[in-house]
């Protein structure tokens, strides 16, 4: 009997020297589920974050002086442009209103072709030799954006020229200052990236195989060698077009 109750009393006294460690492992247990949430929340917060998309130059082939009237269009590739095709959808979002639909603006989109031409130039160096596309404007177009603040257009996945990477330019101007020239009047001047993957992909078809495949990286290239993470487009196949679908989302103090 009497060793049944030193046990008694030996376990009680364990149980009560083990409660503050319990507790205070809880609390630490507490701490770190609180940590990892807010963690996780600051990182969801940041990549979801309403930031103005990086700004970038036109150059070295904007079109000033030709656009017009004659932009304004879905289908950029006049038809003279062959490719595989890149459905276009852009969302412009309001950073001055908590990323909302930025809608009634006008944006400018331009590209190279496969072989990494821009119409409109001359004394374009490539590896068909030097070309002059003046007074051209393929793969140029401009839109108005919706009340899902979008525009779409058609056009062909873009090729590559020397140092650079695959890209778009985009510029956004307001309804008002849509006439006006450069980028010093636009909302915002950016550009848009591929993934690199899919661009390596697309270069070995026989439409862009010719010209090989682009041997620059992200870090090599003067534009996009400070990052990408808010000029990265999503491009998934298209199986109806045999192309491609490219979406993304740029924020612009509207």
């Amino acid at each position: 009997m009497e060793q049944s109750r030193k046990k008694f009393i030996k376990e009680l006294l364990i149980g009560a020297t083990s409660v503050p460690i319990l507790i205070e492992a809880c609390k630490k247990d507490s701490v770190s589920d609180s940590s990892s949430s807010s963690s996780s929340g600051s990182s969801s917060t940041s990549s979801g974050s309403c930031t103005v998309t990086n700004s970038e130059t036109d150059g070295p082939y904007p079109l000033y002086t030709s656009r017009g009237s004659a932009l304004v269009r879905t289908d950029i590739t006049e038809s003279t442009q062959t490719g595989l095709p890149l459905s276009i959808t852009l969302t412009i979002l309001n950073t001055n209103n908590s990323c909302a639909a930025l809608t009634g603006v006008v944006v400018d989109i331009w590209h190279c072709n496969k072989d990494g031409y821009y119409s409109g130039y001359a004394n374009q160096s490539g590896y068909l030799g030097t070309k002059d596309y003046t007074g051209e404007t393929w793969l140029r177009g401009r839109q108005t954006t919706d009340s899902n603040g979008q525009v779409k257009f058609t056009s062909i996945y873009p090729g590559w020229y020397t140092g650079r990477m695959t890209h778009i330019h985009v510029q956004i101007y307001s309804a008002a200052n849509s006439s006006s020239e450069g980028s010093s009047n636009s909302i915002l001047t950016t550009q848009i990236a591929f993934p690199d993957d899919i661009t390596q992909a697309v270069y070995k078809t026989s439409l862009y195989s010719a010209h090989g495949e682009n041997t620059i990286t992200f870090s090599g290239d003067n534009v996009f060698s400070d990052g990408t993470t808010n000029e990265m487009a999503t491009v998934t196949a298209n199986s109806s077009t045999g192309g491609y679908d490219l979406t993304l989302s740029i924020y612009a103090a509207g």
